[in-house]
């Protein structure tokens, strides 16, 4: 199994936190290449996925765009592209806001459920392997730590 150094090409990293942040960093690119990879023939990248999950979740329910961004895993300020792209695909519907009309509702629509149940396997699939490295126990732990970084 290669280190950080060795996949970045670059000399020993002697600070621990150092190079425990930038293996995170690594790591977290990596894994997000290689979901997006699973999500390509489906014509859907991993920000467009975490949408529809996060409408799914709502079981019908609409949300605004601004409640949609500060539900996503890697919040970014294009939630408005994102969606009109999802809109274009009809995986998502928008509707005007019942008590702000100059907000809207996005909320997913039926081709977009289907798409995230036929999207289940694959990604299923492509995460175990990911994570088939470690035993459950170590999975654990490693969750722990990385939760104790987001106690800053």
């Amino acid at each position: 199994m290669p280190t950080i150094e060795e996949l970045i090409k670059t000399k020993p990293i002697k600070d621990p936190h150092e190079r425990a942040l930038l293996n995170i960093i690594y790591t977290g690119s990596w894994i997000i290449n290689r979901v997006n990879a699973t999500l390509k023939p489906y014509g859907i990248s991993e920000p467009q996925y975490n949408v529809l999950r996060i409408l799914r979740g709502q079981h019908g329910e609409a949300m605004n765009l601004f409640e949609i961004q500060s539900r996503m895993v890697q919040r970014m300020s294009n939630v408005s592209r994102l969606i009109d792209k999802l809109l274009d695909k009809g995986l998502v519907e928008r509707t005007e806001c019942k008590e702000n009309r100059r907000m809207v509702d996005i909320s997913i629509t039926p081709k977009g459920l289907q798409l995230l149940t036929d999207l289940e396997t694959p990604l299923n699939e492509n995460l175990q392997k990911i994570t088939s490295c470690l035993k459950k126990e170590e999975a654990a732990q490693l969750a722990l730590w990385l939760d104790a970084m987001h106690n800053e």
